[in-house]
């Protein structure tokens, strides 16, 4: 990783330190709170144990949803199965409180037993978060075929049962298998537990952290979420590392921090979400334009106009008319001809222009042929409409070759035709053929003018 150039190493540093920055902060806020609550603090491990499984369920449920969504995301599935495996060690580490669970107060603790599954519970985290991180480096390999996913997959459910098998065996619901890991009479944690296993789950979280570091690379904001919660996890053990006895407060420390960060680590997830809503709406406001405009103009296309005029003749009447303008474009054959197609197509983005800002908002200018255009004018009758028709003639009539800055290779002129509807019988294919023959009219009158259709 140190000999690759391309590896991030500013992004590396600035993590980290905001990283640090964060940690400090939420140690701060969780050493003032359990300080200042001694008397809830038998009381309060187990409450703060229900949040987190919760939280657990909460992202288990997540990745879950996002893999259904996606299946190419398998690496989510072993992120789901940690979380989901996690909370159901939770459940084994309440029922080391049966007092509490009894609503009685907490006298009779089995910490070995929380212990060991804390022990399982941070292993099979670390291992599966490894494991989504060399799916997730392999996703564009032949991994996605049925086969392999139902063989993964099948790892990965498996893994983690047997996890939560050996966790329950070890534990004292099993005579012949067992951990001791605290003396019951002293409440002090034995060597094997505190020379070995802690500091063990120090370094397994450190080489999860490296991996996700180096096969990652920072990539995005999930990522990110994955490595503050290994980094908040080594931090949490931290805390456990000097503790020689149950009797204090690093446990239920360790127990508050992590339950905080997790809720940082869901609020964090969520900006994933909303960031990945966000692109997945432009994508598809891009592609719902794309399907309503033409290409080359960016005005809108024949099909838009014709459900748009629809919609708005339902509505017509004497105070809501709706008036309909066809326009073409006066000899644009010799346009062609004469300078060539790709100039021919730079005259009707031109004329294109016009028309888009000389109409409303609330208007719809689309273009309907080569070079043939139509507008739709909502609540405009035929006076206010051959307004608007008149100024987009003289407006295309007034530019010359220097002021379109080349766009238009001569003057041009263009023929409109104006029909307005008053009545909601009236179709809308009749209005485009009624201001179509007004435009034909404009044609055979000497071109360059807006005829108005008159029964």
């Amino acid at each position: 990783m140190l000999g690759n150039k391309s590896f991030p190493f500013r992004r590396l540093m600035v993590f980290f330190g905001a990283t640090l920055f964060l940690i400090g902060l939420l140690h701060l806020i969780s050493s003032q709170v359990i300080y200042r609550i001694p008397t809830m603090t038998p009381a309060l491990f187990p409450v703060m144990t229900i949040f987190l499984m919760v939280f657990h369920i909460l992202i288990a449920s997540f990745m879950l949803m996002k893999y259904l969504c996606d299946k190419h995301r398998l690496y989510l599935m072993a992120i789901a199965c940690a979380f989901g495996g996690s909370s159901v060690l939770m459940l084994g580490t309440l029922s080391s409180y049966a007092d509490w669970l009894l609503c009685a107060s907490v006298s009779s603790v089995n910490v070995n037993d929380a212990l060991i599954y804390y022990f399982f519970r941070n292993v099979m985290m670390a291992i599966l978060f490894t494991t989504s991180t060399f799916l997730y480096k392999y996703r564009h390999s032949d991994i996605h075929t049925r086969r392999n996913h139902i063989l993964i997959l099948t790892g990965l459910i498996g893994f983690t049962v047997i996890t939560l098998i050996f966790s329950w065996l070890y534990s004292s619901r099993s005579e012949g298998m067992s951990l001791e890991l605290v003396d019951k009479l002293t409440k002090i944690f034995t060597p094997l537990w505190h020379n070995y296993l802690t500091g063990g789950m120090v370094a397994l979280w450190c080489l999860t952290l490296i991996i996700m570091l180096a096969m990652t690379r920072l990539r995005n904001i999930f990522w990110y979420s994955g490595y503050l919660f290994c980094t908040f996890y080594i931090f949490m053990l931290f805390l456990l590392l000097p503790a020689v006895s149950t009797e204090g407060y690093s446990w239920y420390q360790s127990r508050l921090f992590e339950t905080t960060a997790t809720l940082f680590l869901i609020f964090v997830l969520l900006c994933d979400v909303f960031t990945l809503y966000k692109e997945s709406n432009s994508k598809y406001e891009d592609s719902y334009q794309n399907s309503i405009r033409d290409p080359m103009t960016r005005l809108f296309n024949r099909s838009f106009f014709y459900d748009s005029l629809k919609r708005h003749m339902a509505e017509v009447s004497q105070e809501k008319p709706v008036s309909v303008i066809v326009c073409d474009l006066d000899h644009f054959k010799r346009i062609n001809d004469n300078y060539g197609h790709l100039q021919g197509d730079k005259v009707i983005q031109f004329v294109a222009g016009i028309l888009q800002d000389t109409t409303r908002k609330q208007d719809v200018a689309a273009r309907i042929g080569g070079e043939e255009f139509a507008l739709l004018l909502t609540d405009t009758d035929t006076s206010d409409a051959l307004q608007i028709a008149e100024r987009i003639r003289q407006t295309v009539y007034q530019h010359d070759e220097v002021s379109s800055n080349g766009h238009l290779p001569e003057k041009i002129t263009i023929s409109m035709g104006l029909f307005t509807a008053t009545q909601k019988e009236a179709e809308q294919e009749v209005c485009v053929q009624r201001a179509d023959e007004a435009m034909y009219q404009a044609k055979e009158q000497g071109r360059n003018r807006v005829v108005v259709w008159l029964n």
